[in-house]
């Protein structure tokens, strides 16, 4: 770490400094050579009361450490005996910190909210102004909040206090810059007794009030020239920021300060519309702080990337060339003949023969004009993608379909640069491509490729951007079919538009360290998909929705490939083997299929038309076995309301309370402990493991009357025992 930040003959003032952020900063200061200020007027969490208690502990922890510190326990209203306070301790004024909160007040409080924040922050700023002016130095820090930058329901009072500060403090930032007083706005989000019956603990400990005080600090000493500033701790405009913690770690000013022009970089700036907006960023910004994932400023991080050829920050976002490709009913055939496709088969001849009635394109054929978009849409020219070709390997493939292929035309490709991620072992690039005929979205492909050794460049591990393997069910499978492949498959498939000579030429081969050329790994991917298409969906392409695959291991030509299947609903869980071998050749894989029109099994029931209604008709079936097992480590009765549209569609009961439980429809005849309403679609996404039940909740997707903590039992519930 570079030369530590001191605050060595400096005085500051914490108002609120008995606990939480104001107490951190106090403590954070004094630790740093700071002569402190301890205010607190000791009043509760609604501002009653009045306690010297608070800020005499806090005082007495910084001089315990060796700090110098004093207490005043005046209300910020009384701003000329607060700065009195420091200037006969201290004998001067350096920085004033607001930092006050209330919880929850009456709407009809509007004055009583706007004397302790704004007017308070005002009396406080102007009894130290000119003492600041005069010394011809000053650093003011007020505390505004994201209710105050975006608003919040019931909070009229505070919001409009909050925001009034902001402009307060661009105000004294303009009016100060010629005596070198600067004056910046945070607003934080922490933990602290006003958030804990409102978060779960685990989001609670990653909201510790210490990890702003870094923040703060850089902010306050006189090395920082940032003046007129707001910022979130973690604009209305938002910069990506910087990631400057990692988990069971320190955090300091020192790499705020060291991280400063990433913090402040508005490069791929976001706009958060609202409160729930806010705080959904923030909790997948903690989320990967808690799995490790977090960017640690780390002084050999730019020779890292200097070394593997990778740069994020250069590379996310970048677009590639715009593509078209342009191909007849040969290629459709010549595909199908690629992934093993014959006239043997009868069931085949309507993806074979143009003449034929129902002669179709494979669903699976959509990779081929995007892959034609990776290798000639210039994706080595990418700026911070610097790597050597020959270590490429394709990690994963997600393909959807929103309409049927044609069975020729001329179709376009976008593709974007989704993310970039570091394994350690190796680079992960996301590589989205959508594909159009016309201005018509026909299909959607996400490449997952692994750059071997261009890992180590500091970057984050995993992405939200990413499309998701799902590990197969825990029972035999419900169907296997096998194919052999032909000595000459790879021979045939590599006419589709895949030249790599790896699957052609020995001598490329056994440069790989192959004993033979290998077979595509996207033919094996065809191969699947079409044993899902017959099993499940009589060869109709019309059924099929989306496939998502992991590469594991390679297949030789002439070596037959199995697929293992697993009926869930509409979704089919697949895994592909070699059989001479037994290896796992594509793991975590799954076809997505359409309803079928005849009235087979699907996701969507006619009748009410919510997909939730099987996942609660499977909640009931399981109550009925092991009611008495959830009752005991549930406890709760739940309520739910499914939207759809925007209006309620369903309302359902789960009693875990009573006897050995119960599952009814409709509202429940006394008090729910707590009641969940969110929309069918958002539900599935929950259920499936799509969508984090804590990011719905910060997102407004899902809303909670009631006991809010008792909405973490809902794994219980829905990860143990809905399965589709």
């Amino acid at each position: 770490m570079s030369v530590r930040l001191v605050f060595d003959g400096k005085v500051v003032v914490v108002t609120g400094a008995g606990g939480g952020l104001g107490r951190e900063y106090a403590l954070a200061f004094g630790e740093r050579g700071a002569s402190v200020v301890v205010n607190d007027l000791g009043g509760d969490i609604k501002g009653g009361g009045k306690s010297s208690d608070a800020a005499d502990k806090v005082v007495e922890e910084i001089k315990a450490k060796g700090g110098k510190a004093v207490a005043n326990y005046d209300s910020v209203e009384d701003g000329e005996k607060l700065i009195q306070t420091a200037l006969d301790a201290f004998g001067r004024i350096g920085a004033i910190l607001r930092d006050r909160s209330f919880g929850r007040t009456s709407d009809l409080d509007w004055d009583l909210i706007h004397r302790v924040h704004l007017r308070g922050s005002f009396m406080v700023t102007r009894a130290a102004w000119n003492h600041m002016k005069n010394q011809k130095f000053g650093r003011i820090i007020m505390t505004s909040s994201a209710a105050g930058i975006y608003g919040n329901f019931g909070q009229a009072n505070y919001s409009a206090a909050k925001l009034g500060l902001l402009g307060l403090a661009n105000t004294l930032a303009i009016e100060g810059q010629k005596y070198n007083i600067h004056c910046n706005t945070i607003a934080p989000t922490a933990g602290s007794r006003l958030t804990e019956t409102v978060m779960p603990p685990d989001l609670l400990e990653s909201l510790k009030a210490e990890y702003v005080a870094p923040l703060v600090l850089w902010l306050s000493h006189d090395q920082c020239q940032e003046n007129g500033g707001l910022f979130e701790v973690l604009r209305w405009e938002r910069s990506q920021g910087c990631i400057v913690r990692n988990k069971n770690q320190g955090m300091f000013p020192e790499t705020v300060r060291d991280q400063w022009d990433n913090i402040c970089d508005f490069t791929n700036a976001t706009k958060p519309a609202n409160i729930n907006e806010s705080l959904a960023t923030l909790v997948e910004v903690l989320s990967r702080v808690e799995t490790d994932e977090g960017l640690a400023p780390n002084p050999t991080s730019a020779m890292a990337t200097a070394a593997s050829g990778i740069s994020p920050l250069e590379a996310v976002g970048q677009k590639l060339p715009e593509s078209t490709f342009s191909y007849s009913h040969t290629q459709c055939i010549l595909y199908a003949l690629g992934v093993g496709m014959s006239t043997k088969d009868d069931h085949h001849l309507k993806f074979l023969y143009e003449g034929h009635e129902d002669f179709s394109c494979l669903p699976t054929f959509g990779v081929i004009p995007s892959q034609a978009a990776m290798m000639d849409g210039g994706l080595g020219s990418v700026p911070g993608l610097n790597f050597d070709f020959t270590r490429l390997l394709h990690g994963e493939q997600y393909l959807e379909l929103f309409k049927l292929l044609p069975t020729s035309g001329t179709l376009t490709s976008q593709a974007r640069i989704a993310d970039v991620l570091d394994k350690g072992s190796g680079a992960v690039i996301l590589l989205d491509v959508h594909t159009y005929s016309g201005k018509e979205l026909v299909c959607y492909n996400q490449y997952s490729l692994f750059i071997v050794g261009a890992g180590g460049f500091g970057g984050k591990r995993t992405s939200d951007k990413a499309m998701s393997t799902v590990a197969h069910p825990n029972r035999a499978p419900d169907a296997v079919m096998t194919d052999t492949t032909t000595r000459d498959q790879a021979a045939l498939y590599r006419l589709s538009g895949d030249w790599n000579p790896l699957h052609i030429d020995p001598s490329f081969a056994a440069m790989g360290g192959f004993k033979s050329p290998i077979l595509h790994g996207l033919c094996s991917f065809g191969f699947a998909a079409r044993h899902v298409l017959k099993q499940y969906a009589n060869n109709d392409a019309s059924r099929f929705k989306s496939i998502k695959v992991r590469f594991v291991k390679p297949v030789l030509p002439g070596q037959s490939l199995q697929t293992e299947m697993w009926k869930e609903g509409n979704r089919i869980h697949i895994q592909c083997k070699v059989k001479e071998s037994g290896a796992v050749v594509l793991s975590g894989a799954y076809v997505d299929l359409h309803a079928a029109a005849d009235g087979s099994p699907q996701i969507l029931p006619e009748a009410g038309g919510l997909k939730s209604e099987l996942v609660f008709a499977e909640i009931g079936r399981r109550i009925k076995d092991l009611g008495a097992e959830m009752v005991k480590k549930v406890n709760a009765v739940f309520g739910w309301e499914i939207t759809k549209g925007g209006n309620t569609a369903a309302q359902w009961t789960i009693d875990l309370k009573t006897g050995a439980g119960a599952l009814h429809k409709g509202p429940y005849s006394g008090k729910t402990d707590v009641t969940i309403t969110v929309s069918d679609d958002d539900f599935m996404e929950v259920v499936q493991g799509k969508l984090n039940p804590q990011k719905a909740f910060f997102a407004g997707k899902l809303k909670v009357r009631g006991n809010i903590m008792l909405s973490q039992k809902l794994e219980v519930i829905l990860k143990d025992y809905a399965k589709l």
